[in-house]
């Protein structure tokens, strides 16, 4: 009886994948082993010295430290459902407002949507600090030309207005791709089912509420999951319209900016790359934790509604 013979091992697969996975590792693998093993480490009198977990003690336990983070944790937070809300809710509605075969122009409303997602987040901070202004922006004229002068208010310079107006701003910036994505999600779905649908009366609306919308709830979920992922990495509008202070007093300050401000140093305060280091790893654990929870609790009853 002759034994089976052994495939060949595929060395043209090995050698395709090579060049994608170093650049990966340069420029992924070896940055986060390299800021995990930097949080272990502090600076004592210009030597490195190994302290172990201590950078974390001084953040969770230090009151210097922990204010700072749990404050910042609490705006990420905010931050986060804010986009959760507002952001894939609105996506949701322009993706089945722009589906729909009757509305005429929809690639010019699409494109029109998506491009603030395309812009430098520079470009997008500063117009809107211009815009909001209240000394140089056009936004007390505009609500002083309908009536409304009465509802503004300097909101990035107030505390209470500050992160939630910058959160709007992001929406706005960025709700062309839960809108895209769900659209696509939106025509992949077979005209059987629709079809099948029509032949039980379920038309218009309720066809969305109770066809569609059930079967693009995967895609909705891999797009919480995104934003979860990209509000806890947030760092760039609020540095381009606050600044690494994150004005007014701390009322704006992220886990990006305070990471920032501790890395690198800002104004009066000197750099410590090892606290730095520290609460990068912390953001790593928070993001870790968040997927986790979506990958072994949520998308395994999502999973239910694919077809």
């Amino acid at each position: 009886m002759a034994l089976p013979s052994r495939k060949p091992f595929r060395w043209h697969i090995a050698v395709f994948l090579a060049p994608a996975v170093f650049v990966y590792t340069a420029v992924m693998i070896y940055p986060l082993f390299n800021t995990l093993r930097l949080s272990l480490y502090s600076r004592v009198d210009q030597e490195r010295v190994w302290v172990g977990l201590d950078n974390f003690r001084r953040l969770f336990g230090d009151a210097i430290w922990s204010d700072q983070f749990w404050n910042a944790l609490a705006n990420n937070t905010w931050f986060f459902v804010i986009h959760m809300l507002v952001q894939n809710p609105i996506g949701v509605a322009l993706a089945a407002i722009l589906s729909s075969p009757r509305l005429r122009f929809s690639a010019f409303y699409r494109s029109a949507i998506f491009i603030p997602t395309i812009l430098s987040f520079v470009i997008v901070g500063f117009a809107w600090k211009l815009i909001l202004s209240p000394i140089w922006g056009i936004a007390p004229g505009m609500l002083d030309a309908i009536g409304l002068k009465f509802l503004y208010a300097p909101w990035l310079g107030k505390e209470e207005y500050a992160l939630t107006t910058l959160s709007l701003v992001s929406v706005w910036q960025y709700v062309g791709i839960p809108m895209m994505l769900i659209y696509a999600a939106l025509l992949s779905i077979p005209d059987e089912i629709l079809e099948a649908g029509e032949c039980d009366g379920i038309t218009g609306m309720s066809a969305f509420w109770k066809i569609k919308l059930p079967l693009i709830l995967p895609s909705i979920g891999i797009i919480s999951i995104l934003t979860f992922v990209a509000n806890f990495n947030a760092f760039d509008l609020i540095y381009a319209a606050q600044g690494a202070l994150a004005g007014p007093d701390f009322s704006t300050d992220i886990l990006g900016t305070f990471m920032y401000r501790t890395f690198f140093g800002f104004q009066l305060q000197l750099g410590d790359p090892h606290m730095g280091s520290t609460i990068a790893s912390a953001m790593f654990a928070i993001i870790l934790v968040g997927v986790c929870i979506y990958l072994f609790g949520i998308q395994r009853r999502l999973r239910s509604y694919q077809f």
